[in-house]
């Protein structure tokens, strides 16, 4: 129930007006002036203020600044154009002149309850966001991930072009929402657009938007995505996927602000940033002419690389808890935490869909899981553990991930090379030299044959 304070010098006014919205469900306090209004309650309590302009003391207008951002509605008997004005700019939401109407006072008064219920509840759900889904649902420690939100923080501010590239499923669309969420136009739209789903035929007119009678069955007009998205910012995904036309209507939009509906005779102007992904080497599309190179030039103005997950290191643990908290919580699931031989498992898997595949193994073992821990065969993943283990240590031994590790490369470095040792365990180079470094494990150097020495001196 919505709480309503009437501040009204003439008690027949006050109470006529509370038994108006008494009888419409409000509930409701009065006062005779802002004196009295600030020593009997709080007015950051109330949901709307009804005041009257010319209150004994201080004025009505003045309640505006001392509501901490509740809705002051303005009544008055002496309507004026000028009285109005003057009170909206001081930040009144509305004026209502004496005698007014009920059912007119009505419609005003839930029309801001309204706009009030709307903006807590965006509140709300931007906390919520921001709660269950930091830096944009993005979690990293690894020097890789930290240039990544670097980036992001410097080029958000800005205007720029942003190029997001990467393997599937290892969150563009999250850099891109950081990019948004972070920027002057966050308060806009974010309209997203996967190019590889939409068939080639409706790609101009989904993103451009169509005139009626364009084509058999425009029955209608329509706006298209890059209208939907003015004033805030367009995310292209598998922007690689355009057909060349849709590339130069795009490059248009870029260069001069413009777009043209399919079947339009006149342009119009939009406010657009626009963010691009692939997983796709678009310069080597352009080489092959199936790219345009003046749009590549302005879509990498700023360039976002994403690592796959296999080349993050530690960071994937960390990654793990998260998203089984994320899920638990979704879920509605208490507390589950992850079995030792689940988190080696996990870490030895080479996640060849990066972080969505991650999410959802963890998702299908939180259903799964019947206990409070979660197990390597409910993640349900190809892992090379067991064959693994089998040679580097008996079952029966508990030891740590890290001594695991170091434990298996003693033993094995000097049969096999870097690139195949780092394949047994499911990592990279780069992360299994990262590994070296902070375990402290000497790479030997391998005796080379006479073979070997010969050719080395005598090229």
């Amino acid at each position: 129930m919505s709480h309503i304070l009437i501040l009204e010098d003439e008690s027949v006014i006050r109470l006529a007006v509370r038994r108006l919205l008494e009888r419409h469900g409000f509930d409701v306090s009065e006062a005779g002036s802002v004196e009295d209004a600030e020593r009997e309650f709080d007015l950051a309590g109330f949901d709307l203020i009804i005041a009257d302009l010319r209150l004994p003391g201080i004025s009505g207008t003045e309640v505006i600044g001392r509501a901490n951002g509740v809705p002051v509605l303005i009544m008055t008997s002496y309507a004026s154009v000028r009285s109005a004005v003057e009170a909206m700019k001081l930040g009144a939401v509305d004026y209502v002149a004496k005698p007014f109407d009920h059912d007119e006072l009505l419609v005003v008064i839930e029309r801001v309850l309204s706009g009030r219920r709307l903006a807590r509840q965006n509140e709300a759900l931007k906390s919520d966001v921001q709660r269950h889904y930091p830096v944009g649902g993005i979690v990293g420690r690894c020097r890789t991930m930290q240039e990544v939100f670097n980036r992001i923080r410097k080029v958000a501010p800005t205007d720029t072009t942003v190029l997001i590239m990467g393997e599937s499923g290892t969150g563009k669309e999250l850099v891109a929402r950081a990019v948004h969420e972070q920027s002057e136009r966050r308060d806009g739209p974010i309209i997203t657009v996967n190019c590889a789903a939409i068939p080639e035929t409706l790609i101009e007119t989904e993103l451009f938007g169509h005139e009626k009678g364009a084509f058999t069955g425009a029955v209608t007009a329509r706006r298209g995505m890059v209208e939907a998205a003015d004033g805030g910012t367009l995310f292209l995904d598998e922007v690689g996927e355009l057909p060349l036309p849709a590339q130069a209507r795009l490059l248009r939009v870029l260069q001069d602000g413009e777009i043209r509906r399919v079947g339009a005779s006149q342009s119009s102007r939009v406010n657009v940033r626009l963010i691009s992904a692939t997983h796709r080497e678009l310069n080597q599309l352009v080489q092959d002419g199936q790219f345009r190179d003046d749009l590549y030039f302005r879509l990498r103005v700023m360039e976002i690389q994403l690592p796959p997950l296999r080349e993050r290191g530690d960071d994937i643990i960390e990654l793990a808890n998260h998203l089984l908290d994320k899920t638990c919580k979704r879920l509605h699931r208490s507390v589950i935490a992850f079995a030792p031989d689940a988190l080696m498992a996990i870490t030895a898997y080479a996640w060849p869909g990066n972080v969505r595949e991650l999410e959802n193994a963890i998702e299908r073992a939180v259903i799964l899981c019947e206990s409070n821990s979660i197990t390597p065969d409910l993640l349900a993943i190809e892992s090379r553990i067991d064959s693994i283990r089998g040679t580097a240590m008996p079952d029966d031994t508990a030891v740590s991930l890290d001594d695991y590790i170091v434990r298996f490369v003693l033993e094995h470095e000097g049969s096999v090379t870097e690139t195949e040792l780092a394949r047994r365990l499911g990592i990279s180079r780069k992360t299994l030299w990262e590994k070296r470094q902070r375990l402290g494990i000497p790479r030997k150097q391998k005796k080379r044959t006479l073979q070997q020495n010969a050719v080395s001196r005598n090229p």
